[in-house]
């Protein structure tokens, strides 16, 4: 977890915690072994790695991670960081104000899931509302950079055990 933090936050009491996501398949990184090369953030496709406090993490806000595998590729300690499978251990949540939720008819979302994970269901008078089968969601990010409102979060995947950086 990444604390953002201002001056005005602190005062207003505004503090919040930001996921950290990780690189597909990305196990555990230990600080000491990476050694900031930037070659995943180099080399990923879809340009959606970045360096945060010395770690490789996703922003979703500009694309999704289409799960090539480029970043394990070029890392130099890949034997190290990364495991066999390329995935990521978290999932889409819909957010409060998404707008179908808010009487907005709008499936943006939806449109761009890769895995048909969002769903929405029929409800009287009104948009239809979105759900996210967790079984299906890949984590991908995908829908987060669409979504008109910022209305889709990503969480941790029920069960799973995350890696909470600081």
């Amino acid at each position: 977890m990444v604390t953002s933090l201002s001056r005005r936050a602190l005062l207003r009491g505004q503090i919040r915690q930001e996921l950290r996501i990780l690189p597909p398949g990305l196990l555990r990184p230990v600080e000491e072994i990476c050694d900031q090369c930037r070659a995943c953030v180099d080399h990923c496709p879809q340009s959606i790695i970045s360096m945060q406090f010395g770690i490789p993490a996703l922003d979703f806000s500009s694309g999704g991670c289409d799960f090539c595998g480029q970043c394990r590729e070029h890392c130099p300690h890949a034997d190290v960081f990364f495991g066999a499978e390329l995935t990521i251990p978290h999932k889409a949540q819909v957010q409060p104000h998404c707008l179908a939720l808010n009487s907005v008819d709008c499936q943006s979302c939806r449109d761009h899931c890769p895995t048909d994970a969002i769903r929405f269901h029929p409800r009287v008078g009104g948009p239809w509302h979105p759900s996210v089968a967790e079984d299906d969601c890949t984590g991908c990010g995908l829908c987060i950079g669409h979504c008109p409102a910022n209305a889709i979060s990503i969480s941790a995947r029920s069960g799973s055990h995350v890696d909470a950086q600081p």
